[in-house]
């Protein structure tokens, strides 16, 4: 996601710059994608370590934002052994990290209980929610400024306000899962989640303008009938592979559904996600349009984004392929939408037995993208899963994708081939990472820098080393 001025800015010196008919020329000049190693530096030694779920509570490709940056500092958040809550900063360019404990404690061994960050650019304050995977949820907030003047501010504390059970004093839900936070372009704050369960959910949005949340309310829905070749589902959840504000201000959503019946998929070790769906929003979030720009559904209202709304699949796919839920999206700088997403093709079987087996044996990522003409290109990114696990998506400034994938491989495709070269430019030797990483989406924009955190292979429950890697992308 990019600043609306920086990206207007830099498309009308583009546009000065290249004389009429020259665009070709400029597109052919412009660097592909390439990466330089910089920096990989220590958040804690001994963080906290248990797979569940098939994934780190501290790393978990959909967290939104593990790790984002701001007005030249970055900050990052993790439990560390003693299952503590902590937020970290640093200055950009330094190695050292400050760190400070809040007054929270991780209460489930469940990876899915990962801590958000998010920042309110209107009173420049941090936002955090954490420790929740189909239940209450835990949330803190700064002193308004602390953002805006890092430097003033001392790292303590003192800066954050108590622990709190709601949003300011605004409940939710009971069953609260994958929070997402994602700026307007006005700076408020939105926060994505899911209300319900697995196989039975609904997403929501609140907002903060800088004085109170609101609750905007639940935008898809559960409910309708999905029928696949083995059998039917009544109920079921979307998956959000994201929530993001591209350059035009239209905020994008990729999705999966997950149905709750296990008749629908040829056998029960398999995965139900089926269809890669998209909608997108031109009024912060309020009502949601299918791809051809009808309305399919009002956030808060009786009409909400179903399993059966027309328009709304843009690359079908049935639940025998172990299709990853909350993969991930992105941005390029005209505002096209783009997508990885995952699973086990045909030419590796027709159905998937044990999802994770399966999907780490044949599972294959795809680039997924909108281009300038309106249509839908899929491409197979060649490099193998060899994990049942999440790939990141990202863009410089020339907007060449880089597809960070699990055990932070990182493998990029051109703007210029129409995104079809993919090649591996790190394979993630030395990290001995444990899959999936956390890509810090702010900072790619702010000074070309790919930054991820990774946690390093251990065993049980004993702790590991939590590091953050960076790279030099092209400037």
């Amino acid at each position: 996601m990019r600043p609306l001025a920086v990206a207007a800015l830099a498309t009308a010196l583009l546009t000065a710059a290249i004389p009429a008919g020259n665009a070709t020329a400029a597109t052919a000049a412009a660097p592909g994608p390439a990466v330089s190693k910089v920096a990989d530096t220590q958040l804690d030694p001994k963080a906290i370590y248990f797979e569940s779920y098939n994934g780190l509570v501290n790393n978990n490709a959909f967290q939104k934002n593990g790790l984002l940056t701001y007005k030249g500092y970055q900050y990052a958040v993790w439990y560390t052994a003693d299952r503590t809550a902590v937020i970290g900063r640093r200055a950009l360019g330094r190695a050292d990290w400050q760190t400070v404990r809040l007054a929270h404690q991780l209460t489930a061994d469940d990876s899915h209980n990962v801590i958000s960050m998010g920042i309110s650019r209107v009173d420049g304050r941090l936002h955090l929610t954490m420790d929740s995977h189909s239940s209450g949820f835990f949330y803190v907030k700064s002193v308004a400024g602390l953002l805006d003047d890092p430097a003033g501010h001392a790292w303590n504390s003192a800066q954050f306000g108590t622990v709190q059970t709601t949003l300011d004093g605004l409940a939710l839900t009971s069953q609260f899962t994958y929070p997402q936070f994602v700026a307007t372009p006005e700076g408020r704050l939105q926060l994505s989640y899911r209300v319900g369960v697995s196989g039975n959910g609904r997403n929501a949005l609140a907002e903060y303008d800088g004085t109170k949340w609101t609750a905007l309310g639940e935008w898809s829905a559960s409910t309708g009938t999905y029928t696949s070749e083995h059998g039917s589902s009544t109920a079921r959840n979307m998956y959000l592979h994201g929530i993001d504000y591209g350059s035009d201000g239209r905020l994008h959503a990729f999705y999966t559904w997950r149905e709750q019946n296990n008749a629908v998929m040829c056998d029960a070790g398999g995965l139900t996600n089926h269809d890669t769906g998209y909608v997108y929003s031109t009024d912060r979030g309020r009502t949601w349009r299918n791809a051809a720009g009808t309305v399919v559904g009002t956030t808060g209202g009786a009409d909400k984004v179903t399993v059966n709304d027309t328009g709304t699949v843009v690359d079908p796919l049935g639940p025998d392929h172990s299709l990853m839920n909350q993969e991930s999206q992105a941005t390029d700088s005209a505002g096209r939408p783009h997508a990885v997403i995952s699973y086990v093709p045909g030419r590796f079987g027709q159905c998937t037995t044990d999802y994770v087996t399966d999907r780490t044996a044949g599972g294959r990522a795809f680039h997924l993208f909108k281009d300038a003409a309106g249509a839908w290109k899929k491409t197979e990114i060649p490099e193998a899963l060899n994990s049942s696990q999440r790939t990141h998506l990202a863009f410089d400034k020339y907007d060449n994708a880089y597809a960070v994938m699990p055990y932070g491989r990182i493998v990029a495709a051109s703007s210029a081939s129409g995104y079809t070269d993919w090649k591996t430019l790190f394979d993630g030797s030395g990290l001995n990472a444990f899959g999936e990483v956390v890509v810090d989406d702010t900072r790619l924009a702010q000074d070309g820098v790919l930054s991820f955190m990774y946690q390093r292979k251990s065993s049980g429950t004993t702790p590991s080393a939590l590091r953050v890697i960076d790279f030099r992308l092209p400037g």
